[in-house]
């Protein structure tokens, strides 16, 4: 009958759909578990306010104490899909030493695995003269990398070439140039995890390598094209095996907010915006739309970023009283 037909189509439906979540779990699981050699780096479409984790050397390198929060949620729908969340906080201590300082925390889920990576930046501001400033930056820490999987099948047997559950830290160290010029544009280069470590032993099926990842950044802001300025932004990243670029513009509307665009080369395309409520806040947020193999059964990718500045009263003018002195 029609009705028996449409309950087995409906069935089929449904199994051929488990079956795409199932293999997409499955390519997480042998991409970033740990079996390769080489792990990509977190994506992120908001890597503007992002670049102190890339790239140590623009640590500080604008004035004030900033902190900035951001939580991505990749691949809406996607069992098993990535889940990371970001805190950067740094300082331009300028006035005090000659040395900026921050702090970086990035946390990844993915699957089975779970990533934590912690930093300690510290940047050395070197001005040349009227034509801008140097960053030479680097980044010292650690990155933790555990897995609790939960195989099926097979439930009861034991197979040896199957992960098992584990945790474990090693070091982290990254480097970075980062230059910023007086007309409004910025340049860096800069490489993530120099020390390629190996978290969990070589002994331990499964281990996690992190591979070592390059950067180029640059950037330049256009100033009064009406009521407000067009930021433009680009960021290039691979591991020698894998390569990615993001292409962004947005237009800042009069300091109040912002809208734009992201190319992610053969991954995606992005809307931005964001808001600035008070003076010093920014909040914004993207949606990316996939346009790899994924797009078939992913429901998109949602990001939100918050950003605080705090900037220090100048420092008074000392004035002497002394008649020698007038």
């Amino acid at each position: 009958s029609s009705a028996a037909s449409d309950v087995y189509k409906r069935q089929q439906l449904n199994y051929y759909n488990m079956k795409k979540g199932l293999l997409a779990v499955s390519l997480f699981t042998l991409c970033i578990g740990g079996i390769s050699n080489a792990q990509q780096d977190k994506l992120i479409t908001h890597f503007m306010y992002d670049k102190m984790s890339l790239n140590p050397g623009e640590t500080g390198i604008d004035e004030g104490i900033c902190a900035t929060t951001m939580y991505r949620n990749q691949w809406d729908k996607v069992n098993g899909a990535p889940n990371s969340a970001i805190l950067n906080v740094e300082a331009n201590l300028s006035r005090w030493i000659p040395i900026n300082v921050g702090i970086s925390f990035f946390h990844d889920a993915i699957g089975f695995n779970r990533q934590n990576n912690l930093l300690l930046n510290l940047s050395y501001p070197l001005q040349l003269g009227s034509a801008g400033e140097l960053g030479i930056g680097v980044g010292v820490g650690m990155v933790n990398f555990g897995m609790n999987p939960n195989w099926v099948p097979p439930t009861t047997a034991i197979d040896p070439t199957l992960p098992t559950s584990y945790s474990a830290i090693n070091l982290d160290l990254n480097f970075g140039l980062y230059w910023k010029g007086a007309q409004d544009y910025y340049v860096g280069i800069s490489s993530t995890h120099l020390t390629e470590s190996v978290v969990g032993g070589s002994s331990t099926v499964g281990a996690f390598n992190t591979a070592r990842h390059y950067y180029l950044m640059g950037g330049k802001t256009f100033r009064d094209l009406g009521p407000g300025d067009l930021e433009t932004n680009v960021l290039l990243r691979t591991d020698m095996i894998k390569f990615s670029a993001d292409i962004n513009a947005r237009y800042i509307w009069n300091q109040m907010a912002y809208g734009g665009l992201t190319y992610r080369v053969s991954d995606a395309v992005a809307v931005m915006l964001g808001y600035m409520p008070i003076r010093n806040l920014t909040i914004g947020y993207s949606y990316d739309i996939s346009i790899n193999r994924l797009s078939k059964i992913s429901k998109g990718t949602h990001e939100v970023m918050v950003k605080y500045c705090y900037y220090l009263p100048p420092v008074p003018i000392q004035k002497s009283k002394h008649p020698r002195w007038l």
